[in-house]
């Protein structure tokens, strides 16, 4: 497995922060965990994803998607940076963020108004270390650590961490993920 993470992500295991690691063994174990995920996530949750490249980082989403009852295919919004997928039924949108190539922080970020989308969607970062923490003092990183080099483990190990007031507390409920 990879080295202890390095950078902001290291800093949100903290002593107050909700932790919890959860092993997946195959892509379908990845899109069933971020359906339970989405079980626990309300409008107004911002998700920062991390993980090397084919970590599982889209397959959590569209796993999420689902979970979340939203329209449209989950995929990777890598070239045109953020994609909306609004709720099929009452639940909240799917706001799905690559910041991958994005350079400076919440000022490149500002023009895609997530600020705006927040308090009534589900907003998911992948690559947004360093770029979007701005955006809620509330947050749900999860990490995607991975084999890394010429393999074809698809084994990984997902670390959920809950920062803020609005995951305080809730370490039964993300336990309950596992």
């Amino acid at each position: 497995m990879e080295a202890a993470h390095n950078g902001p992500v290291a800093d949100t295991v903290a002593p107050g922060n909700v932790t919890l690691d959860v092993a997946v063994e195959s892509p379908e174990e990845m899109k069933e965990l971020g359906r339970r995920i989405a079980g626990v996530l309300a409008p107004g949750d911002l998700v920062m994803l991390t993980g090397e490249l084919g970590a599982g980082k889209t397959t959590l989403t569209r796993g999420l998607g689902e979970g979340l009852g939203v329209r449209g295919a989950v995929t990777s919004p890598t070239f045109v940076i953020a994609r909306v997928h609004p709720p099929l039924g009452e639940g909240p949108a799917l706001v799905h963020v690559d910041a991958y190539r994005l350079g400076g922080g919440l000022d490149e970020m500002e023009d895609l108004d997530l600020d705006v989308s927040l308090p009534e969607s589900v907003i998911v970062v992948e690559w947004g270390d360093g770029k979007v923490e701005e955006l809620s003092e509330d947050r749900l990183c999860v990490v995607i650590d991975r084999a890394v080099g010429d393999t074809d483990d698809e084994r990984r190990t997902v670390t959920l961490v809950g920062i803020g007031a609005r995951w305080s507390g809730r370490g039964a409920e993300l336990s309950a993920l596992r």
